[in-house]
Parts: C-alpha cells; sequence; structure tokens
C-alpha cells in the first residue's frame, strides 16, 4: 500500500478550489431558468459543465450534464425520484437564497434551502460542482456533498455513504444497484433492494482496513492513479487501493466514476485528442464483472442469465412470463394461478417439477432437508411454500418465490439440476406442443341452456323494472328532502357551505360533547336542522398563517374528493383566527376505539377483511383517482372511522398543508405519527404516495391481529414489534400461534398476511401501488411471497 502526505491532497484541493474563485462566474440571486426559454441552464466558465433544465421523456429534470463532442452526459440530478415537470415549470434561486422548482402556482419543490437568507450568489464551477456561497465567498451548500450515480475529479465519496445507479441510461431515476462507501474501508457493489449482506456483494476492493469514519472514495484530475480509497486516520494519508491510468494521454481530461445502469461501476475520461475532438474513454471496470451475470439481479426476479456469443441474456424461469417484453432484464411474474394449498400429493393435481440443468443460484434456501437425491423434487411437489429445489452438499435445498440469483452456464463446474414448481394450467405453451382437445357439447345439453338463459332473461326484466320504478320513487323522495335541507343538501355536491363560528357553537352546545382528538384538533359532536342532522365539528389548532380566500380555496379543493370511504367535508367556518370544519358524523367512532378496545369481542374475519378493503379503496382514491394527487401522510387507526354501517372511511387527508410547520414534528422532524413512519422519512429522500401504503402495511397487520404495532410491557421480547413477530411467524410458518383461540381461514390469514408484510418493505420500489394492493384483496391478483421487509428484521 502507498502513502502520500495528507498536505498534498489538501494542497490539491486548495489549488483547484482557487482556480475555481478566480474564473467562476456568479449567479446573482432572484435568476431563474426555464426549460423551453432561454436561458435553459447555467453554465461553467469553460462551457464543458451546465446546471438546469434536460429532456427525460416527455418532460424536464433538473441537473448537471456534461457536454461532449455531440452529446450530454448527466452527471447529477436534484430530486431523482420524482416525476419529470413540463414545459411550464420554473427554476428560481430567490431573493433569500433558495433553490426552488416551481411546477405550478404555489407548488415548490426546495432544491437547496437559503441556509436563513446568508446565500449570496451561485456558481457553476469546471469542476461540475454547483455552488451556492455566502458574501465571503465560502460555499455552503454544493452537489459535491449530495451526489446521485457519479463523482467527478476533485469530488470525495465519504465512509458510510454510497452511490446509486440510475434506472436506465435514459431515465435517472434510483435504479437497482448501489456502491456503498464502507466505513470499514471497502468499496463494494450491491444489488440496492436486498440489503448489504456479505454474501449478497457481487464486487468488493478488499481494502477492509477497520472501521473507521475518515476513510473516502477519491477522485482526482491530475493523478496517474486518479481513483483511489483513502485513510485519513492518521498525519499521513494511506492509499488502500487505487486505479492506475499512467498509459493514458489526453488533454484537458475530465475523470468520471459512475455505478452505470447495469451495475457495473466505471471510470471514464472526457479528454480531448490531437485533433482537439472531445472524445470519451473508459479507463478501468472491475476485471470480475467482466460477463454481466456476475451482476447480481442483473435479470431481476424469477428469471435466469446466461451468455450467448459473449452478451448477457436473461430469460424467465419456467412457469413465468416477463413483467415487460420490451426490457428482458426487469424480471419475470408467475403465469400462472396459485389454487389453495392443502399440502401433500394432492398438489400433482395442480402442479408438476420442471428440471433445468446447468444451473447455479446464490439465493439463500429458506429450509434444507436431509433426504436422498431422489425424493428432492417431490418433497417441494408437496410443500405449500416452495417454489423450486435443488440438491447439493447431499442436502435438498428449497427455495421461496421470488428468485433473484439465478444464472446457467454450461461449464459452471458448481452447477447442478433445478426443479421448479409449474403449475398444470401454466399459460406456457413452449414445453406442450399437443394441440389442446375438441371440446363437444350435445344436443340435450344445449336444448337445457337455452332454457336456463331464457329464465334468466325473462327474471333480469321483471327485476329491471321493478327496480326502475323503486328508484324514480326514492329519487323524488330524496329530493324533496334535499330541498328542505337547504345547503346542506343539494348544495353540498357543487360547493362547501360557510358557516359562522356562532352556528357551529350552537350546533355543539358550546363544545361540550367531545368525541376525538387528534394532532389535528378536537372534534365535537353538532346537530343540524332542528336535531335531524348529526355532524362532528373539528376545531383546528396552530395554523399557518394564510389569509381567508387562500383558506376557502383549500377547503374547497377538499370538498371536491368525493368516495365512500372518505369522511364527507360538508363545510367550515372562516372567522378571524377561527378554523373549523364540519363532517359528516361517524356513529361507530374510530377504527382504533374498534379494534383496540376493551371489549373482549373481537370483529370477525369478514368485518377485518372488509375494513382492510375499504381503507385500501380509499386511499387509492386519493392516490389515484383524484384531480391532484393527495398524500395523507397519518394512516393510522385513529384516523379512520366507522359510520353505521361499520364502513371504514378516512379523515383528516389533505389538512397537513393547514397546519403549523411544528405541528405533527413528535418524535421525528417528519409528518406523521411514530410507528407509522415509512423509512425513507429518516433518509431525507423525497415522499411519496409510498409512504402512505407503508403506514397502511403496518395498520392491516393491526387490524388482521387486533393489537398494535408496538407493545412494551411484554414478557417476550420477540413479540413487542408485530411486524418482526409476524414476519418470524410466516416463514415458520406458524401464523396460526397468532390467533390462538380463533377460527380462521388460514388461506386467507395468509394472504393478508403477506400483502401487509409486501406494503412495510424498507424500499419504496418494493412496496405495491394501492390500486395492487385492492386487487389483491379483492382476490383478484394472487399474492407473491415477499422478502424480508427490513434489513433490520430476523
Amino acid at each position: 500500500m502507498a502513502t502520500i502526505a495528507s498536505s498534498n491532497i489538501y494542497f490539491l484541493f486548495l489549488v483547484c478550489f482557487l482556480c475555481e474563485t478566480v474564473f467562476t462566474q456568479h449567479i446573482p440571486l432572484n435568476s431563474s431558468l426555464s426549460p423551453i426559454v432561454r436561458p435553459t441552464s447555467w453554465p461553467s466558465p469553460s462551457g464543458r459543465f451546465a446546471f438546469g433544465f434536460y429532456e427525460q421523456g416527455d418532460g424536464f429534470k433538473v441537473g448537471i450534464f456534461l457536454f461532449n463532442e455531440n452529446n450530454k452526459t448527466i452527471v447529477w440530478t436534484a430530486s431523482r425520484d420524482d416525476p419529470p415537470v413540463s414545459s411550464k415549470a420554473k427554476l428560481v434561486l430567490t431573493m433569500r437564497g433558495e433553490l426552488l422548482l416551481q411546477t405550478g402556482p404555489g407548488q415548490n419543490k426546495v432544491i437547496s434551502h437559503g441556509n436563513n437568507g446568508t446565500v449570496s450568489s451561485a456558481s457553476m464551477l469546471d469542476s461540475g460542482n454547483f455552488v451556492l456561497r455566502n458574501k465571503n465567498s465560502d460555499i455552503l451548500w454544493q452537489t459535491f456533498d449530495h451526489p446521485t450515480d457519479t463523482i467527478l475529479g476533485g469530488q470525495i465519496l465519504t465512509g458510510g455513504s454510497e452511490l446509486v445507479s440510475s434506472s436506465s441510461d435514459t431515465n435517472q431515476s434510483s435504479g437497482r444497484f448501489q456502491l456503498a462507501m464502507q466505513s470499514d474501508g471497502n468499496l463494494v457493489l450491491y444489488p440496492r433492494y436486498y440489503g448489504s449482506t456479505t454474501w449478497e456483494a457481487y464486487w468488493a476492493s478488499d481494502s477492509y482496513h477497520g472501521y473507521s469514519s475518515k476513510y473516502y472514495l477519491f477522485l482526482n484530475n491530475t493523478d496517474p492513479q486518479p481513483l483511489c480509497i483513502v485513510n485519513a486516520t492518521s498525519s499521513n494519508s494511506q492509499i488502500l487501493w487505487q486505479v492506475d491510468d499512467s498509459s493514458f494521454e489526453g488533454k484537458n481530461t475530465i475523470y468520471r466514476a459512475t455505478i452505470d445502469a447495469d451495475g457495473v461501476f466505471r471510470l471514464y475520461a472526457h479528454y480531448e485528442d490531437v485533433n482537439r475532438t472531445r472524445q470519451v474513454k473508459m479507463l478501468w471496470s472491475p476485471p470480475e464483472l467482466d460477463n454481466l451475470c456476475k451482476v447480481m439481479t442483473f435479470c431481476g426476479f424469477n428469471s435466469y442469465c446466461t451468455t450467448n456469443d459473449n452478451q448477457p441474456c436473461c430469460f424467465c424461469l419456467p412457469g413465468t412470463d416477463l413483467l415487460d417484453p420490451r426490457q428482458t432484464n426487469l424480471g419475470c411474474k408467475r403465469n400462472f394461478s396459485e389454487v389453495e394449498c392443502r399440502g401433500g400429493e394432492d398438489n400433482a393435481n395442480f402442479y408438476y417439477m420442471s428440471p433445468m440443468s446447468s444451473m447455479k443460484m446464490s439465493d439463500l434456501p429458506y429450509t434444507e432437508e436431509d433426504i436422498p437425491e431422489e425424493e428432492c423434487a417431490a418433497s417441494c411437489l408437496q410443500d405449500c411454500y416452495c417454489g423450486a429445489a435443488f440438491y447439493d452438499d447431499n442436502r435438498c435445498k428449497k427455495q421461496k418465490l421470488p428468485l433473484r440469483y439465478v444464472t446457467r452456464e454450461s461449464q459452471e463446474l458448481s452447477s447442478f439440476t433445478i426443479y421448479f414448481k409449474v403449475g398444470l394450467h401454466s399459460l406456457e405453451s413452449s414445453n406442450d406442443n399437443q394441440p389442446s382437445p375438441i371440446k363437444t357439447t350435445s344436443k340435450k345439453a344445449i336444448e337445457v341452456i337455452i332454457l336456463i338463459v331464457l329464465g334468466f332473461a325473462v327474471l333480469l326484466s321483471s327485476a329491471v323494472a321493478i327496480s326502475g320504478r323503486l328508484i324514480f320513487k326514492i329519487g323524488v323522495l330524496s329530493y324533496r328532502r334535499l330541498l328542505e335541507m337547504g345547503d346542506l343538501g343539494l348544495s353540498q355536491g357543487i360547493t362547501l357551505r360557510v358557516f359562522s363560528y356562532n352556528e357551529l357553537k350552537k350546533a355543539t352546545n358550546g363544545f361540550k360533547q367531545e368525541v376525538g382528538k387528534g394532532s389535528f384538533g378536537s372534534v365535537y359532536k353538532g346537530t343540524l336542522l332542528k336535531g335531524r342532522r348529526l355532524i362532528a365539528v373539528k376545531r383546528l389548532h396552530r395554523l399557518i398563517e394564510e389569509g381567508e380566500r387562500e383558506f376557502q380555496a383549500e377547503m374547497q379543493a377538499i370538498g371536491k374528493t368525493h368516495h365512500k370511504n372518505l369522511v364527507r367535508l360538508l363545510g367550515y367556518c372562516a372567522e378571524g383566527s377561527k378554523r373549523l370544519l364540519v363532517y359528516e358524523f361517524m356513529s361507530n367512532g374510530s377504527l382504533e376505539k374498534f379494534i383496540f378496545g376493551d371489549s373482549t369481542v373481537r370483529p370477525d374475519w369478514d368485518q377485518r377483511r372488509k375494513i382492510a378493503l375499504d381503507i385500501a379503496r380509499g386511499l387509492l382514491y386519493l392516490h389515484e383517482q383524484c384531480r391532484a394527487p393527495i398524500i395523507h401522510c397519518d394512516i393510522k387507526p385513529s384516523n379512520i372511522v366507522m359510520d353505521e354501517f361499520f364502513t371504514a372511511k378516512i379523515s383528516d387527508f389533505g389538512l397537513a398543508k393547514l397546519l403549523m410547520p411544528d405541528q405533527t414534528r413528535t418524535f421525528t422532524q417528519v409528518r406523521g405519527t411514530r410507528g407509522y413512519l415509512a423509512p425513507e422519512w429518516n433518509k431525507n429522500t423525497p415522499i411519496t404516495v409510498k409512504a402512505d401504503v407503508y403506514s397502511y402495511g403496518v395498520m392491516l397487520l393491526e387490524i388482521v391481529f387486533c393489537r398494535r404495532s408496538l407493545v412494551v410491557n411484554i414478557s417476550n421480547p420477540e413479540q413487542i414489534v408485530l411486524s418482526n413477530w409476524v414476519y418470524k411467524c410466516f416463514v415458520r410458518r406458524e401464523l396460526n400461534k397468532l390467533v390462538l383461540g380463533e377460527d380462521v381461514d388460514l388461506t386467507m390469514l395468509e394472504n393478508l398476511v403477506k400483502v401487509g408484510i409486501w406494503c412495510i418493505q424498507d424500499e419504496p420500489f418494493l412496496r405495491p401501488s394501492m390500486k395492487s394492493v385492492v386487487l389483491m384483496l379483492e382476490g383478484v391478483t394472487e399474492v407473491a411471497i415477499p422478502p424480508c421487509p427490513s434489513t433490520n428484521s430476523t
């Protein structure tokens, strides 16, 4: 290992800083960019780099790009997982020093805060670093501190940090692979979504040097060894690992180290040749990854990687089809329906075992059996949890779906035959070239069918006639009743009623009967129309300082959300500093009292499933069916209420905008409630609708087992965190231990648990959309076996 004086590294930093300070073009406050109207970007002094808008798909993203001869290379992206913005967006460096992406009226995405108003200018440097400075030219914020998939010359990746690949060459959102500069001095490539354990690493620098906070990956623009890992724990900085490019010759070189979309970490040089033409050359990549099939999860779930003419190819495993035929490396899904599994020899009526030779699997088996090799496939066939099995080291090793790390190499010495469980009624036809049998129907059967159809048609016509008459009568009565109710009837579908404070004080008898209390405020029971209409009045606390017109506009926006699984907003009051909301009254109270109450009688299983489905449909409406998607941010049982028919309805949606910034900052600097918060709240990553999916998953498990997600005063430590306990029982096939004394359909129970575990995955990418959740709960789509929800779970 080489040792270099730390002063040399500091000298290089100082030279770069002084050069960039002298030749920097300062961007004044109140400057702005547009995607289509010039200027669309702020260039560096040399013009090699620029910060601004670039095209992605049908929209635009904000980032930093390096200009080559005929194209540009994206080296950094702001809010990379947010959707592209339209051509009407605007990037503004405000007078307060904030860097804002404005996507619409009042819709601002903060890229960088103004540091309490001390920012005086911005600069795009020739190093590829975009910085915000104060009046003394000190850097207050820089993109070099927030790398995405790339580091540039002069940039470091500190210990404990990581680079995340892009989804594809044309989509800069977060992809499936990560490069971790570990606190032990080792630089390691991992599949991003499946944990960072030793066996899942597919390349490492092998520069382990003990744990410290002073290791970093450094990329230099002038040294013959531009890429190196440095140990700065002592006065002399020690190089633990390096890439040698002494054979490379080029002028005006810019080095770039990127984890590409295919999961390989590469070093590039952007330089000028003898003709002063700008060129790009790949200088280095890990020689161990000369075959992309060695990149774990290169082909995605339930597929295998093999080489054809030295090119990686992805194919589906038996019983699965491609998720997207246009992109073969995104993985495969099961192409047959999973029947109710009773285990044992009956499974042969629905499945068979399909063998494939010369296979290699790196997934860890969920169980191993000491049985003869000839019994291994049959054992998997009879096991409800088994999706594949192989015989190795004198043991039968069983795997659950989805399979992640499968390859096929004819010359692989450690390869073996894997048996995959496939449905007899699979949609596959590659292994079955026999024509389908022709079915015939007898004349007598046809006559019976005709009589049944005619009889059904007569009954249907009668039912339609009777229903039409009843609907007409009900409509007339409803119309009369609405006319009597005035503003709370016919007009409430068009606009909200504006109440005076005295009206609501009188309706609630001076706010005497409090029926609920939460972070948004207190809820009181009231009546209107001389006691004929029950209402719930919510007094909001600590609102933002906004005018009455803005509050009314927000109320009208919330009032336009209509769904049977959302609590209906009837009107509001905005007098001075008073803000009150009027809702329909829910006679059966909150879900929290319903499932955690003192009653020894638990909701039956049909009720639990219906409640879970009601809430899922309400969230689906908020996420995908509103004019503007709404992220609730605080899904929990106390925010779910029940009407007289025990229909579950979501409350407090859309109200987060009305709160003071610190209103919901209980325990953490985020919105929501501890125990239901998605991990991304604490990772400084963009919050999407998947945060609601996580909270829903926690609550779904609470609904299923009628206990809180966290119970501290319990004798068995394994049972403190409900999700951990449920996953352990699920893996052990001991879910029945969680419902002792209850008569339950174990298949339904397992499906509910699987949906819950999918929803609480640490990575938002793995969580299903609420549309998928609804389809799974309705039984329209099958529920796959979920992976471990968290790297911290057992």
